[in-house]
Protein backbone atom coordinates (compact mmCIF):
# COMPACT_ATOMS: atom_id res chain seq x y z
CA UNK A 1 0.00 0.00 0.00
CA UNK A 2 1.24 3.76 -0.92
CA UNK A 3 2.50 5.84 1.64
CA UNK A 4 0.06 8.83 1.59
CA UNK A 5 2.76 12.11 0.79
CA UNK A 6 2.92 15.19 2.40
CA UNK A 7 0.73 18.22 0.63
CA UNK A 8 3.28 20.71 -1.48
CA UNK A 9 1.32 22.85 0.40
CA UNK A 10 1.62 21.59 3.99
CA UNK A 11 5.22 21.60 2.95
CA UNK A 12 5.76 25.29 2.25
CA UNK A 13 3.59 26.26 5.12
CA UNK A 14 6.39 24.32 7.40
CA UNK A 15 9.96 25.56 5.44
CA UNK A 16 8.34 29.31 6.04
CA UNK A 17 7.32 29.08 9.10
CA UNK A 18 11.03 27.08 10.55
CA UNK A 19 13.01 29.39 8.32
CA UNK A 20 11.04 32.68 9.68
CA UNK A 21 10.28 31.13 13.02
CA UNK A 22 6.75 32.44 12.73
CA UNK A 23 3.76 31.51 11.52
CA UNK A 24 2.80 34.98 11.57
CA UNK A 25 5.45 35.62 9.01
CA UNK A 26 4.81 32.68 7.16
CA UNK A 27 1.52 33.30 6.72
CA UNK A 28 2.19 36.92 5.15
CA UNK A 29 5.01 35.77 2.70
CA UNK A 30 3.03 32.86 1.33
CA UNK A 31 -0.29 35.00 1.25
CA UNK A 32 -2.85 33.11 3.25
CA UNK A 33 -3.97 33.70 6.76
CA UNK A 34 -2.59 32.79 10.08
CA UNK A 35 -5.21 29.58 10.18
CA UNK A 36 -4.02 28.01 7.41
CA UNK A 37 -0.53 27.76 7.99
CA UNK A 38 -1.29 26.45 11.24
CA UNK A 39 -3.76 23.98 9.74
CA UNK A 40 -0.85 22.60 6.88
CA UNK A 41 1.58 22.27 9.85
CA UNK A 42 -0.81 20.28 12.07
CA UNK A 43 -1.72 17.87 8.63
CA UNK A 44 2.25 17.27 8.43
CA UNK A 45 2.82 16.14 11.75
CA UNK A 46 -0.42 14.16 11.98
CA UNK A 47 1.12 12.53 8.59
CA UNK A 48 4.55 12.20 9.67
CA UNK A 49 4.41 11.22 12.96
CA UNK A 50 6.39 13.57 14.52
CA UNK A 51 6.13 17.08 16.29
CA UNK A 52 8.12 19.60 14.06
CA UNK A 53 7.71 22.85 15.89
CA UNK A 54 7.52 24.00 19.04
CA UNK A 55 5.38 27.31 20.03
CA UNK A 56 6.30 29.63 22.58
CA UNK A 57 4.50 32.70 23.28
CA UNK A 58 7.64 34.87 21.62
CA UNK A 59 8.53 32.30 18.84
CA UNK A 60 7.70 29.24 17.02
CA UNK A 61 11.15 27.02 16.54
CA UNK A 62 11.90 23.60 14.97
CA UNK A 63 12.15 20.88 16.42
CA UNK A 64 15.82 18.45 15.74
CA UNK A 65 13.50 16.16 13.04
CA UNK A 66 11.97 19.53 12.20
CA UNK A 67 14.93 21.54 11.46
CA UNK A 68 16.50 18.66 9.15
CA UNK A 69 13.10 18.36 7.37
CA UNK A 70 13.56 22.50 6.84
CA UNK A 71 16.50 22.15 5.51
CA UNK A 72 16.03 19.60 2.61
CA UNK A 73 13.02 21.90 2.03
CA UNK A 74 14.62 25.04 1.40
CA UNK A 75 17.32 24.04 -0.64
CA UNK A 76 14.36 21.96 -2.69
CA UNK A 77 12.11 25.05 -3.09
CA UNK A 78 14.90 27.13 -4.16
CA UNK A 79 16.08 24.52 -7.03
CA UNK A 80 12.16 24.92 -8.41
CA UNK A 81 12.68 28.80 -7.90
CA UNK A 82 15.44 28.86 -9.90
CA UNK A 83 14.44 26.12 -12.45
CA UNK A 84 11.82 28.55 -13.22
CA UNK A 85 13.73 31.73 -13.37
CA UNK A 86 15.64 30.30 -16.00
CA UNK A 87 12.97 29.78 -18.29
CA UNK A 88 11.16 32.17 -17.46
CA UNK A 89 13.32 34.96 -16.02
CA UNK A 90 12.33 38.09 -14.67
CA UNK A 91 13.92 41.60 -14.48
CA UNK A 92 17.89 41.94 -12.65
CA UNK A 93 17.06 42.81 -8.82
CA UNK A 94 20.26 45.14 -7.57
CA UNK A 95 20.69 44.42 -4.15
CA UNK A 96 22.86 46.92 -1.79
CA UNK A 97 22.93 49.38 1.31
CA UNK A 98 20.58 52.54 1.42
CA UNK A 99 23.67 54.42 1.62
CA UNK A 100 25.33 52.79 -1.79
CA UNK A 101 21.64 53.32 -3.42
CA UNK A 102 21.29 57.01 -1.96
CA UNK A 103 25.01 58.57 -2.67
CA UNK A 104 26.52 56.19 -5.41
CA UNK A 105 24.07 54.12 -7.62
CA UNK A 106 20.80 56.69 -8.18
CA UNK A 107 23.34 59.21 -9.26
CA UNK A 108 24.50 56.93 -12.17
CA UNK A 109 21.58 55.45 -13.00
CA UNK A 110 20.50 57.86 -15.54
CA UNK A 111 23.45 57.02 -17.66
CA UNK A 112 22.92 53.17 -17.29
CA UNK A 113 19.41 53.76 -18.75
CA UNK A 114 20.43 55.60 -21.55
CA UNK A 115 23.12 52.86 -22.59
CA UNK A 116 20.47 49.83 -21.46
CA UNK A 117 16.98 50.76 -22.61
CA UNK A 118 16.60 46.92 -22.96
CA UNK A 119 17.29 46.27 -19.11
CA UNK A 120 15.14 46.62 -16.61
CA UNK A 121 16.22 46.78 -12.89
CA UNK A 122 14.72 46.79 -9.60
CA UNK A 123 16.45 47.05 -6.39
CA UNK A 124 16.54 45.53 -3.09
CA UNK A 125 17.87 47.56 0.09
CA UNK A 126 19.99 45.20 2.28
CA UNK A 127 23.53 45.09 3.84
CA UNK A 128 23.49 41.95 5.25
CA UNK A 129 23.45 38.52 4.03
CA UNK A 130 20.83 37.44 1.31
CA UNK A 131 19.03 34.36 -0.12
CA UNK A 132 19.12 34.82 -3.87
CA UNK A 133 16.41 32.60 -4.68
CA UNK A 134 13.70 33.56 -1.58
CA UNK A 135 14.17 37.28 -2.07
CA UNK A 136 14.23 37.27 -5.37
CA UNK A 137 17.64 38.63 -5.52
CA UNK A 138 20.20 38.49 -9.04
CA UNK A 139 22.98 40.96 -8.12
CA UNK A 140 24.47 42.13 -5.05
CA UNK A 141 27.33 44.74 -3.59
CA UNK A 142 28.27 43.88 -0.79
CA UNK A 143 31.80 44.47 2.00
CA UNK A 144 34.21 41.58 2.05
CA UNK A 145 33.14 40.92 5.95
CA UNK A 146 29.92 38.86 4.78
CA UNK A 147 29.74 35.97 4.05
CA UNK A 148 28.47 35.10 0.62
CA UNK A 149 26.10 32.39 0.02
CA UNK A 150 26.96 28.96 -1.35
CA UNK A 151 27.59 28.50 -5.01
CA UNK A 152 27.20 32.45 -5.39
CA UNK A 153 29.50 33.86 -8.48
CA UNK A 154 32.15 36.78 -6.84
CA UNK A 155 34.02 39.21 -8.21
CA UNK A 156 35.73 41.83 -6.40
CA UNK A 157 34.83 45.73 -7.36
CA UNK A 158 37.39 47.88 -5.58
CA UNK A 159 39.23 48.23 -2.50
CA UNK A 160 36.95 50.64 -0.13
CA UNK A 161 38.69 54.15 0.66
CA UNK A 162 37.88 55.80 3.90
CA UNK A 163 37.95 59.20 4.60
CA UNK A 164 37.43 61.44 8.11
CA UNK A 165 35.02 64.39 7.03
CA UNK A 166 33.83 67.14 8.23
CA UNK A 167 31.76 70.67 7.51
CA UNK A 168 34.48 73.26 6.21
CA UNK A 169 33.57 75.73 9.22
CA UNK A 170 34.42 72.78 11.71
CA UNK A 171 37.97 72.17 10.33
CA UNK A 172 39.13 75.78 10.37
CA UNK A 173 37.58 76.24 13.78
CA UNK A 174 39.55 72.60 15.32
CA UNK A 175 42.27 73.64 13.26
CA UNK A 176 42.60 70.39 11.55
CA UNK A 177 46.42 69.67 10.10
CA UNK A 178 47.18 66.19 11.03
CA UNK A 179 45.02 62.71 12.20
CA UNK A 180 46.60 63.40 15.63
CA UNK A 181 44.23 66.27 15.58
CA UNK A 182 41.04 64.14 15.93
CA UNK A 183 42.03 64.28 20.04
CA UNK A 184 40.34 67.47 20.36
CA UNK A 185 37.42 66.49 18.18
CA UNK A 186 33.77 65.12 18.29
CA UNK A 187 34.03 62.51 16.28
CA UNK A 188 30.98 60.89 14.74
CA UNK A 189 30.19 57.35 14.00
CA UNK A 190 27.98 54.35 13.10
CA UNK A 191 26.38 51.70 15.28
CA UNK A 192 26.80 49.21 12.01
CA UNK A 193 30.97 49.93 11.82
CA UNK A 194 32.13 51.06 15.55
CA UNK A 195 35.63 49.73 15.04
CA UNK A 196 35.66 52.23 11.93
CA UNK A 197 37.79 54.91 13.90
CA UNK A 198 40.44 52.22 14.93
CA UNK A 199 40.93 50.38 12.20
CA UNK A 200 41.32 53.95 10.70
CA UNK A 201 44.42 54.83 13.44
CA UNK A 202 45.48 51.22 12.28
CA UNK A 203 45.84 51.82 8.68
CA UNK A 204 47.74 54.73 9.82
CA UNK A 205 50.14 53.53 12.75
CA UNK A 206 48.58 55.67 14.86
CA UNK A 207 48.36 54.51 18.77
CA UNK A 208 45.79 56.70 20.21
CA UNK A 209 42.41 56.53 22.22
CA UNK A 210 39.78 57.05 20.80
CA UNK A 211 35.70 57.96 21.93
CA UNK A 212 33.03 58.36 19.72
CA UNK A 213 30.71 61.37 20.98
CA UNK A 214 27.54 60.85 18.90
CA UNK A 215 26.75 57.02 16.89
CA UNK A 216 24.10 56.59 14.45
CA UNK A 217 22.25 54.07 12.71
CA UNK A 218 22.93 54.52 8.62
CA UNK A 219 26.23 56.23 6.93
CA UNK A 220 23.53 58.53 4.94
CA UNK A 221 22.34 59.89 8.57
CA UNK A 222 25.84 60.32 9.69
CA UNK A 223 26.97 61.99 6.67
CA UNK A 224 24.02 64.55 7.37
CA UNK A 225 25.43 65.07 10.83
CA UNK A 226 28.88 66.05 9.60
CA UNK A 227 27.33 68.46 6.73
CA UNK A 228 25.64 70.25 9.25
CA UNK A 229 28.77 70.93 11.67
CA UNK A 230 27.90 68.16 14.47
CA UNK A 231 31.81 66.90 14.47
CA UNK A 232 34.33 64.71 12.55
CA UNK A 233 33.13 61.56 10.08
CA UNK A 234 34.55 58.59 9.12
CA UNK A 235 32.88 57.51 6.12
CA UNK A 236 34.00 55.48 2.82
CA UNK A 237 35.05 57.90 0.81
CA UNK A 238 32.79 57.14 -2.31
CA UNK A 239 29.92 58.47 -0.47
CA UNK A 240 31.48 61.90 -0.01
CA UNK A 241 32.99 62.68 -3.33
CA UNK A 242 30.17 65.24 -4.66
CA UNK A 243 30.28 66.71 -1.28
CA UNK A 244 33.91 67.21 -1.71
CA UNK A 245 34.31 68.20 -4.61
CA UNK A 246 31.31 70.80 -4.15
CA UNK A 247 33.07 72.03 -0.80
CA UNK A 248 30.39 71.29 1.45
CA UNK A 249 32.41 68.87 3.17
CA UNK A 250 36.23 68.71 3.64
CA UNK A 251 38.52 65.73 3.78
CA UNK A 252 41.30 67.31 6.08
CA UNK A 253 43.58 64.18 6.07
CA UNK A 254 42.64 62.88 2.97
CA UNK A 255 41.79 59.55 1.78
CA UNK A 256 43.41 56.11 2.71
CA UNK A 257 42.59 52.08 1.34
CA UNK A 258 40.71 50.56 4.17
CA UNK A 259 40.57 46.82 5.36
CA UNK A 260 37.70 46.12 3.41
CA UNK A 261 36.88 45.65 -0.42
CA UNK A 262 33.46 45.60 -2.47
CA UNK A 263 32.48 42.48 -3.44
CA UNK A 264 29.87 41.85 -6.45
CA UNK A 265 28.16 38.34 -5.75
CA UNK A 266 25.97 37.30 -8.89
CA UNK A 267 22.64 34.71 -8.23
CA UNK A 268 24.00 30.84 -10.12
CA UNK A 269 21.09 31.07 -12.10
CA UNK A 270 21.22 34.54 -13.55
CA UNK A 271 25.62 34.49 -14.35
CA UNK A 272 24.67 33.56 -17.66
CA UNK A 273 22.40 35.69 -18.93
CA UNK A 274 23.53 38.80 -21.24
CA UNK A 275 21.45 41.29 -18.94
CA UNK A 276 23.86 40.22 -15.68
CA UNK A 277 26.66 40.45 -17.64
CA UNK A 278 26.21 43.98 -18.62
CA UNK A 279 25.36 44.93 -15.21
CA UNK A 280 27.97 43.29 -13.97
CA UNK A 281 30.59 45.08 -16.64
CA UNK A 282 28.90 48.49 -15.71
CA UNK A 283 28.97 48.23 -12.16
CA UNK A 284 32.83 46.84 -11.69
CA UNK A 285 33.65 49.67 -14.42
CA UNK A 286 32.03 52.56 -12.52
CA UNK A 287 33.38 51.36 -9.62
CA UNK A 288 36.97 51.58 -10.56
CA UNK A 289 36.42 54.76 -11.83
CA UNK A 290 34.91 55.71 -8.22
CA UNK A 291 38.26 54.13 -6.60
CA UNK A 292 40.22 55.91 -8.78
CA UNK A 293 38.40 59.69 -7.64
CA UNK A 294 38.71 58.24 -4.43
CA UNK A 295 42.92 57.21 -4.52
CA UNK A 296 43.40 61.04 -5.81
CA UNK A 297 42.69 62.37 -2.50
CA UNK A 298 46.27 62.77 -0.98
CA UNK A 299 46.88 61.52 2.60
CA UNK A 300 48.61 63.79 5.22
CA UNK A 301 51.33 62.90 6.99
CA UNK A 302 50.75 61.80 10.87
Amino acid sequence: MARPKPSLNALRAFEATARLRSMTAASLELSVTHGAISRHIRSLEELLGVPLLVRTSSSTDPTPEGSRLAEGLTAAFNLIDGSVEQILPGPLTVSCSATIMMYWLIPRLAAFHEANKNIDLQFNMNYDQVDFIRDKVSIAIRSSTIAPPKDVVIKELAREWISPVCATSYAKANRLQKPGDIASCRLLGTRTRPEAWSDWLDELGLRQDVRIQESYEHFYLLIQAALCGLGLALVPTMFVLEEINSGRLVAPFGSIPGKRRLMLWTAPHVATRPESRAVSHWLTREMSTTAKMCAALSSVDA
